[in-house]
């Protein structure tokens, strides 16, 4: 098994390889990186490992960003001090997710899983392992919407996403603002929006927004270290990056 750990604490990774190392398993570590952009630079150039041990927070921001900048083919296991970020894990190629200090037994228990996840059965092979196979194949070709349908008084037409300036919620509906000026409703929530759109070109700067990387056309200091965006096409409403969301933002502009 080809492991790749990612972990900006060198005594931490130390322990990790050679917990691993010590395990009944066949374990090679290929490599440990300590950043977001070395990364993305591993992934873009060499051969994906089988599994990622990943820490959340690195030397230069969140391991998320990881998943916004270059397509990860395997799954992942992670490991950290913090416990507030465990459902984001999940929305991405998280099999398990293990708190600091790591405990030898429950080290284990993770790469157990891994095996028993990706176990292919030579004579026959179950339900649950056909399931299976199918969902990682899907975390190696993830797939983003290209084109809404929409409803235009008694006529369908398809809008292509990459006509659309910005989402919004208003007045419990769902609306997409195009290009050329024009508003279209949707039968989806932000939310869903949020894992349908590629996170390269549409970031959601608060409860209320979804912007396109090009549906805007000035970003404004704002009150309480927030950003407020001119949004093109539209000046009827305030599009404010939330306090929370303001670096996460900036880290999404400065690719």
């Amino acid at each position: 098994m080809k492991v790749l750990i990612i972990e900006d604490e060198p005594i931490a990774a130390t322990r990790l390889e050679k917990l691993l190392l010590a395990s009944k398993h066949q374990i090679d570590v290929i490599a440990k990186l300590d950043t977001i952009k070395r990364t993305v630079d591993f992934l873009e150039n060499q051969e994906h490992p089988d599994l990622m041990f990943m820490d959340i927070q690195l030397a230069d921001g969140l391991c998320f960003d990881i998943f916004d900048l270059v397509q990860v083919k395997c799954p992942v296991i992670f490991t950290t001090s913090y416990d507030q970020y465990a459902i984001r894990a999940f929305k991405v190629n998280s099999i398990d997710y293990l708190l600091k200090p790591l405990d030898q037994g429950e080290l284990y228990n993770a790469i157990n899983k891994y095996n028993f996840l990706t176990k292919k059965y030579s004579e026959k092979t179950s339900p649950e392992s056909i399931a299976l196979q199918e969902a990682i194949k899907m975390l190696k070709s993830k797939s983003y919407k290209e084109r809404f349908m929409v409803k235009v008084g008694e006529h369908i037409k398809s809008v292509a996403v990459a006509d659309i300036n910005h989402f919004v919620s208003q007045e419990k509906a769902t609306f997409a603002h195009t290009t050329d000026n024009r508003k279209y409703i949707l039968d989806h929530t932000l939310d869903q929006l949020t894992e349908m759109l590629d996170p390269k070109q549409f970031f959601r700067i608060n409860r209320q927004f979804i912007v396109s990387i090009h549906g805007f056309t000035d970003i404004i200091s704002y009150s309480n270290n927030r950003l407020k965006l001119n949004l093109k096409n539209d000046n009827t409403m305030d599009a404010i990056v939330s306090r929370e969301r303001v670096q996460d933002f900036k880290q999404w502009l400065d690719r």
